[in-house]
C-alpha cells in the first residue's frame, strides 16, 4: 500500500504553527502557574517577572531596550496603536500620516479612519517591483508608515533611508515589521524608525502575542485607557501565556536566524526558478534583486489564481492568493494593482510562502504538481471562452 503523501503547508506570510518549545513554555501558565502580574502577592511576582523575561527576550529580538516594548494583541492592534498614538499626540500643524501605496490593511484602514476625523493622508505609490522611492514618501514632511517586507510579494522596503529623511524633517516614523522579524536580521536601533511593529504567529509564536516597539520620549496617545499596564500604553491584564509563548518564540528565532534564513533563500529560488521554466507564461511579481526570496508571488495567465489554490488544497498543498486580512475582500489585491498589474493579471495571481517545515521534497512537490493544474485549468478556461472562475474586477 502506499503511503499518503505529507501534507506540504506554503502559506507561512499568513502565520506559522506553533512551536513545540513555545507551547511547551507556555504550558505552566495555563495551568497551576497563574497569576496576575500586577497583584503584589508571590503569585503575582511570578507572573510578573515571566512577563519581564519575555519582555527582554522580545527586545532583544529586535535590538530595542526591554522598556520600549509595549505588548499588545495582534499585528494590527500594534499598527493601530502606533498610527492613532502619535497622530492623536501630535501638534496641530503636524497632523497629517504619510503611507505607501501597498501597507497591509491595518495600516491603510486605519489611516482612512483617522482621515474621516481630519487628519489629511498622502498615499505614495511604489514602482513595478513594489517599492517605494524614498525621496517621495519623505517628501510629505509628515509622520509617516512603512512596511519593512511586503507580506505578499517580499518586497523589501528602504525602510531606514525613509527614516532618515523623515528624522531630518522633525517626522516620526512607524514600521510595519510584522512580516519581517524572526525571518530577517531588524535592529529597531539601526533602521531609526520611532516605532516597530512585530507579531508572535509569524515566527512560530502564539497568536494573540504581539508588540509595538516604542523608542523613549515618543509620544503615544493609548487606545485602551484604564489600569497603568505596559507604562500607561495598554490598559488592561495581561495575556500571561500568550506573553510567554512570544517571548520564548523570539528566543527561539534569534537563535535561528542566520541558519533558517540561508535555507530558506535556496529553497524560494529553487521554487521560484523551477515554477517560471516549468509554467509558460508565468512571471513573477516583483523583483528578485528586491524582495524576501521565500516569498515566491506569480502570476499565472489564463488562469483564476483562486482557482489554482483550490485545485492544490485538494491535493494537500496549502499556498494563498495574497494576505489573509484580505481575504474576504472580492477585489483584486490593492497590492498588485499598485504595482502596475491589471485586475485580470491580479486575479491570476497565487503566493507561495515557504518556511522552516518545508524542504526539498516540498518543493519538487510543488514543482511537479503545480504545472499540470495550471494547464488543466487553463484548457478549461478556453472551452468557456475565459479563466476558470473569473471574477469581475
Amino acid at each position: 500500500m502506499n503511503e499518503p503523501m505529507r501534507a506540504i503547508y506554503a502559506d507561512h506570510a499568513a502565520t506559522t504553527p506553533l512551536a513545540p518549545e513555545v507551547r511547551r513554555a507556555m504550558e505552566p501558565w495555563l495551568g497551576a502557574r497563574f497569576g496576575n502580574p500586577s497583584s503584589v502577592h508571590r503569585r503575582g511576582e511570578a507572573a510578573r517577572e515571566a512577563v519581564e523575561e519575555a519582555r527582554g527576550c522580545v527586545a532583544a529580538l529586535v535590538g530595542a531596550a526591554p522598556e520600549e516594548i509595549v505588548f499588545v494583541a495582534s499585528g494590527s492592534e500594534a499598527n493601530n496603536l502606533a498610527l492613532k498614538g502619535i497622530a492623536y499626540a501630535a501638534p496641530a500643524e503636524r497632523r497629517r500620516i504619510v503611507l505607501s501605496a501597498i501597507e497591509h490593511p491595518s495600516v491603510l484602514e486605519t489611516a482612512r479612519h483617522l482621515e474621516r476625523r481630519g487628519f489629511p493622508i498622502t498615499v505614495v505609490p511604489v514602482d513595478r517591483r513594489g517599492v517605494i522611492d524614498p525621496e517621495r514618501i519623505a517628501a510629505a514632511t509628515s509622520d509617516g508608515s512603512l512596511m519593512l517586507v511586503n507580506n505578499e510579494t517580499g518586497a523589501i522596503q528602504p525602510v531606514s533611508e525613509v527614516a532618515m529623511l523623515a528624522r531630518a524633517a522633525g517626522a516620526r516614523m512607524h514600521v510595519d515589521a510584522v512580516q519581517a522579524v524572526g525571518k530577517l536580521p531588524v535592529s529597531f536601533e539601526r533602521l531609526g524608525v520611532d516605532l516597530l511593529s512585530l507579531a508572535g504567529h509569524k515566527f512560530h509564536g502564539p497568536p494573540g502575542a504581539a508588540a509595538l516597539v516604542v523608542r523613549r520620549r515618543t509620544r503615544l496617545i493609548p487606545l485602551v485607557h484604564g489600569g497603568h499596564q505596559e507604562r500607561s500604553r495598554r490598559a488592561g491584564t495581561e495575556n500571561l501565556p500568550a506573553i510567554v509563548g512570544l517571548g520564548a518564540a523570539a528566543a527561539r528565532a534569534r537563535a535561528r536566524l542566520a541558519e533558517d534564513a540561508e535555507r530558506l533563500e535556496a529553497l524560494g529560488e529553487a521554487l521560484r526558478d523551477g515554477l517560471r521554466a516549468r509554467v509558460p507564461g508565468a512571471r513573477l511579481n516583483g523583483d528578485p534583486a528586491t524582495s524576501l526570496a521565500w516569498i515566491v508571488n506569480l502570476c499565472f495567465p489564463g488562469v483564476d489564481g483562486e482557482a489554482v489554490l483550490h485545485e492544490l488544497d485538494l491535493l494537500d498543498i496549502t499556498v494563498s492568493t495574497g494576505s489573509a486580512c484580505s481575504a474576504a475582500t472580492p477585489g483584486p489585491s490593492h497590492v498588485l494593482i499598485a504595482m502596475g498589474l491589471t485586475p485580470e493579471d491580479a486575479h491570476a495571481s497565487v503566493r507561495f510562502s515557504l518556511g522552516e517545515g518545508n524542504d526539498r521534497s516540498d518543493v519538487e512537490r510543488i514543482l511537479e504538481t503545480t504545472p499540470p493544474v495550471v494547464a488543466r485549468l487553463r484548457s478549461l478556461g478556453s472551452l468557456h471562452g475565459g479563466a476558470v472562475a473569473s471574477r469581475e474586477p
